[in-house]
């Protein structure tokens, strides 16, 4: 089950915004926050207080809350990786790892008597199959990747899969950012360019952000990195189908009501057999073997990348097969052009594996 995720951060805003961002983030079903004790540079006894106020906020609100810490962190609060109990004073759910101990240490934090689960820091190489082994407690491990406040730091997307995969491999959650785009947004450090974990989805729309993510089937939680989002970013991500992938669609003018029905009212699969050239769902044919398709005239000689066709009568055999082009391939009279993928869209079809579920988004 996939959760939604705000970031929190008290030590640079107010408790009524705070609380106000929360409520509103709830309302739109999100279970998650995520707040940093890196930044904070209170007292311990001001930061105990002040953080345990804020947790048990948002439990109130149904929030599971996990805190950014590093070593120096555990040494301010007086916690050591032996005793986490300073966190659990502070009801903390969970306790993000962005900097970590030695393995011996590391270990010892996962099997806490308090069920504090302990995350790791997913953007970095570790070797937490072989905590496993030694001892660790993969019930109570996670890992959650880093989010990058400087323009053209995060993670390439290969090396972000790379990441992902070694860790999902162990039955491991893995957690992720994405950023709003709404203006002076913030997070622990005073930098304003937004807060997503991958490189390629700085500036993107926040639901695509979410879509992209959720099409790789290895991300479990995704967290909105900087704050505050707008209501309307807030709204679009509650919207996501979080069950398939999803593809935003600009339908071409001339589409039929066969057609339209075709698009929007199948759950469309990718073939076992897939192909290169193209996408094929394949399900509608079963309804329109005996129904026309007629061939509409495109004056285009080529099909390219995420062009969206329809087979039509010319070919009646496959007629009512829906195809997303994915290589330049002719026209050759037997498809009809029903619409295009936005070209932001399109590093959704990389992830659209064979027999894969997807619809498309008006």
């Amino acid at each position: 089950m996939h959760r939604m995720g705000i970031s929190v951060y008290p030590e640079h805003s107010t408790e009524d915004k705070d609380y106000d961002y929360m409520r509103m983030a709830q309302k739109y079903g999100f279970t998650r926050i995520f707040t940093c004790l890196l930044s904070v540079n209170e007292s311990r006894e001001d930061t105990i207080k002040k953080f345990t106020k804020f947790m048990i906020q948002a439990h109130s609100l149904g929030y599971i809350v996990a805190v950014d810490t590093n070593p120096d962190v555990f040494e301010h609060l007086g916690a050591t990786p032996y005793d986490l109990k300073p966190f659990s004073n502070m009801n903390v759910d969970i306790v993000r790892l962005d900097g970590h101990f030695g393995d011996r240490e590391d270990i010892a934090i996962t099997n806490n008597p308090y069920g504090i689960s302990i995350e790791f820091n997913g953007s970095s190489n570790m070797a937490l199959d072989l905590m496993i082994e030694r001892g660790a407690d993969v019930r109570n491990m996670s890992v959650c990747h880093n989010f990058y406040p400087q323009r053209y730091t995060g993670l390439g997307w290969n090396r972000f899969m790379e990441f992902t995969d070694k860790y999902r491999a162990l039955n491991i959650p893995v957690s992720a950012f994405v950023s709003s785009n709404n203006e002076n947004t913030f997070g622990p450090w005073p930098v304003s360019a937004g807060l997503p974990t991958c490189e390629i989805h700085r500036g993107l729309p926040i639901d695509l952000q979410v879509r992209h993510l959720l099409a790789t089937k290895k991300i479990d939680d995704i967290i909105i990195g900087n704050a505050f989002a707008k209501e309307d970013e807030l709204k679009a991500i509650s919207q996501v189908d979080k069950t398939k992938i999803t593809i935003k669609i600009e339908s071409e003018e001339n589409v039929t009501e066969e057609e339209r029905n075709i698009i929007y009212n199948y759950t469309h699969f990718d073939r076992g057999d897939a192909s290169d050239y193209f996408i094929r769902s394949s399900m509608p044919r079963g309804d329109y073997g005996d129904k026309g398709i007629p061939y509409k005239q495109c004056h285009n000689e080529m099909f390219h990348r995420g062009d969206v066709v329809i087979v039509n009568d010319n070919l009646a055999h496959y007629r009512g097969e829906l195809e997303i082009v994915k290589r330049d391939m002719p026209n050759d009279g037997e498809r009809n052009l029903v619409g295009k993928i936005p070209t932001q869209e399109l590093m959704l079809l990389d992830l659209i594996k064979p027999e894969y579920a997807f619809d498309f988004i008006k």
